[in-house]
This record gives structure tokens, sequence and C-alpha cells, in this order.
């Protein structure tokens, strides 16, 4: 108890919030619980019992990092009841080479839920070449519960080397979805999605919806970054184009209340998720049955030892039980 009180005296004066603001978005309630349980209470969603209301949002793979990073992420699934999507399975469609990399099942479990991920532009290609099977024997050879579409017209045309579209996402879903049953869950990379892009998402049966709002991870600023010497300023100011999740969310909430074509009733909200507070403030927003995402977070810890990754994640749901003890939305 000494040394707790010398920290205390020692520490009073750097932790001085003299020009901070509290943050506005919750009261603080501290007088109507008792300390939470140590677990989290399993809920239901994606067909499957969850215990941490945290997606692993698609990332990477086939690379020389991948196989060590998503072993980390299932493995971290397995142990906080957590549901992951893999990185872009491309490479899967015409060779096994990399398959190792996204062999996750046996480590994150058969009843968690495991997606495999791949661009709108490859299931544009895909159709029009009457290849579609290979997406069914990907998804059967991963043993995953569906799919992630990531739509990313943006960063597509900023790449140097990406895919041309020649329909829109939103034909090629369609068709696609009248050929393939397996559940889908369509997501954006980075730049989020306007009310009239949602609104046409949430019409279809889709199993969720995954936001990659503006605000975390952006691919097509990626694209820019990876080749500075072809980024003009005007191609760098539509990289900053885009929609964060809490506009989002108001926009799902009012379709989701006044369209009544609506079929997508679940949210994965990611993209400028920074804290665990952030992720409980816009679940407990949604209308909608709702998890959060995290990829460059996540990424950041997983590269390392699992010890890292687990800790961080850890304090997570630390933080997710007290918030749900204390804090209430304004």
């Amino acid at each position: 108890m000494t040394d707790r009180k010398r920290d205390h005296i020692d520490l009073a004066f750097r932790s001085h919030m003299e020009n901070a603001l509290a943050d506005k978005r919750f009261y603080y309630e501290p007088l109507l619980s008792a300390h939470p349980d140590k677990e989290l209470k399993p809920f239901g969603f994606l067909g499957k019992q969850l215990r941490t209301p945290i997606w692993v949002s698609s990332m990477t793979g086939g690379t020389e990092k991948a196989a060590k990073i998503n072993l980390n992420l299932a493995r971290a699934c397995a142990q906080f009841g957590m549901g992951m999507g893999l990185g872009s399975c491309r490479s899967l469609l015409d060779s096994k080479a990399h398959f190792d990399d996204f062999d996750m099942r046996s480590v994150i479990g058969d009843d968690l839920p495991l997606y495999a991920n791949l661009g709108i532009c490859q299931i544009e290609t895909l159709i029009k070449d009457k290849a579609l099977d290979k997406v069914e024997a990907m998804l059967q050879d991963l043993r995953a519960d569906g799919l992630i579409v990531h739509i990313n017209p943006m960063q597509e045309s900023l790449q140097p080397e990406g895919d041309i579209l020649l329909r829109s996402p939103m034909e090629t879903l369609q068709e696609m979805m009248e050929q393939i049953k397996a559940p889908i869950i369509v997501k954006e990379v980075g730049q989020g999605m306007g009310p009239k892009s949602i609104e046409a998402l949430m019409k279809l049966p889709l199993q969720a919806l995954e936001f990659g709002a503006f605000g975390g991870t952006n691919f097509a600023k990626i694209e820019l970054m990876r080749h500075p010497e072809k980024a003009g300023q005007v191609l760098e100011a539509l990289s900053e184009i885009g929609h964060n999740a809490d506009e989002m969310l108001e926009w799902a909430n009012d379709i989701y209340k006044n369209n009544k074509e609506v079929q997508c009733k679940e949210l994965i909200i990611s993209g400028g998720i920074t804290s665990c507070l952030d992720g409980y403030y816009l679940m407990k927003k949604s209308k909608m049955p709702a998890i959060y995402g995290q990829a460059s977070a996540l990424l950041k810890h997983a590269q390392g030892e699992y010890e890292d990754l687990e800790i961080y994640i850890q304090s997570q749901i630390k933080g997710l039980q007290l918030a749900e003890a204390y804090l209430d939305l304004r």
C-alpha cells in the first residue's frame, strides 16, 4: 500500500486533466452497479454464439507474414469467442501454394464464425468466366461459414495494377447470390458507403453488412502511398472522400426503421474504431444486432508474440465490462 500511495503522489501532477475534455458520448454513473463479472455474456451473431463482440476484420494473406498473423488471430478468436474474416483469398482460386496461411478452421474451432474473402472484381471475373464453382470449392476447402465480398472501386482505380469493373457492384452481387447460397457479408475497405449504397445492400439477403468506414485503414490511400510518384493532388483528394462509422450507423438505423424491404439485419461496425469505447458506443446506438471490427489495431499486436495480442484483447474486454456497468449513452 505504501508503494501505491507513493505512486499516487508521483503521478498526480502528470495525470492532471487541465485542458482535457471529457468524453461527452456518455453519462458516467458510478453508484448503480457493482464491479462487473469476469466474463462477457455469450450472444448470437452470424448464426453462431460469440463471447466477445469484436470481429477480426479482413487483413492479409499470401505473404511471408500472413501465416503467423492469421494463426495468432485465430488463436485469439478461439480463446475469447470472437469471429474472424480472412484476408483476400484470391490466391486460392487457382493455387494452394498459400493455403496454409488461410487454413484456420482447426485453430478457431467449429463453433465460431470464419469467413473467406474476395474482392468484387474477382467475383465479376468469375461470373464472366462461368467459374463461380471455384468460390464454392474454396469455401469447402477452408471449411468457411461464408464469404466476405469487399467493394473497392476507388482502391482499384488508384492501384496501378488494379482491376477494372465493367458492371456495377450491385449487379455482380445480385448475380453471384443467385448462384452461390453461402452466407455473404459485404464490406468496404476504408472509405465507407453513402446512404444509397447502404440501402441497396440492406435490401439484399446478406448475412451482415460490414462498414469499413472512413477513419481506419484506407486502402485507397495505401495505394497512393505505394506509388507516391503517381499520386497527383486530385487523386490524393479522392482518397480522402468517405463516410465515418457514426454517420453510416445513423443511415443504417434510419433505413432499418423505415424501409420494409430490409433483409440484412446484422452489422459489423468497422473503420476508425480505436478503442473499446468507440465500439461500445456504436454497438449501443445500433438498432440492429451489431459487433465492432478492428483491422490495423489487431494487426499491430498480432505480428509478434501471441501474449501481446492476448493482453490487448483482454484490456478491451475489461473496458467493455466497465462500460456496460457504469456508462449510459447521452
